[in-house]
């Protein structure tokens, strides 16, 4: 394979990353919040504190795999205006977003976090979980700001269009036109 074409562009850093991450952790945690909320109503205290862990692990595997798959992006990523993309550049696949949602979560604890710093030290920016799910992180541009044209005045109701244009005596057009001299 071309070398070139597998490295991105612009990749994505480790604490630009994090700070997606931490984004993501929020709308997780709120999410959980909201489990714990309906499972305390609707079945009492403590006996359901199992089936909200259980919910919440796998609303943070679906979330990132179903946006990633979509979008390339979670809410954390689009904020931080990262994206998630095949090594070609192409989307993510589902199976492999899976995955890649599956080892991020699995390598955490498992590798003490390391898996994840592992993505500052290289020069690519890979982390464990990209490297395992063929995917790579990678900055977008920022946007470019739109240069506005000042808007003109509309001509006051019942004005001619000829009296928008110039105003009397400001233009006459040349008696005869002449030609352009070739010098």
């Amino acid at each position: 394979m071309n070398e070139t074409a597998l490295e991105p562009m612009h990749p994505a850093g480790f604490w630009v990353r994090l700070l997606a991450f931490a984004i993501d952790l929020a709308i997780i945690a709120v999410a959980q919040f909201l489990l714990q909320i309906i499972a305390v109503v609707r079945f009492g205290g403590d006996r359901a504190l199992g089936a909200v862990g259980f919910f919440t692990m796998l609303f943070a595997i679906a979330y990132p795999t179903v946006l990633h798959a979509i979008t390339g992006q979670t809410v954390g990523k689009l904020a931080t205006r990262v994206r998630v993309v095949a090594l070609d550049g192409a989307p993510l696949p589902l199976g492999a977003s899976l995955l890649r949602a599956v080892v991020f979560w699995a390598a955490l604890p498992l590798t003490f976090g390391i898996g994840h710093i592992v993505g500052g030290l290289r020069r690519d920016k890979r982390a464990f979980h990209d490297l395992v799910a063929g995917s790579r992180t990678e900055r977008l541009p920022s946007a470019t700001p739109v240069r506005r044209v000042p808007r003109v005045a509309p001509p006051p109701v019942g004005a001619t269009p000829e009296a928008s244009l110039a105003p009397p005596g400001s233009f006459s057009p040349p008696a005869q036109s002449e030609p352009r001299s070739g010098v």
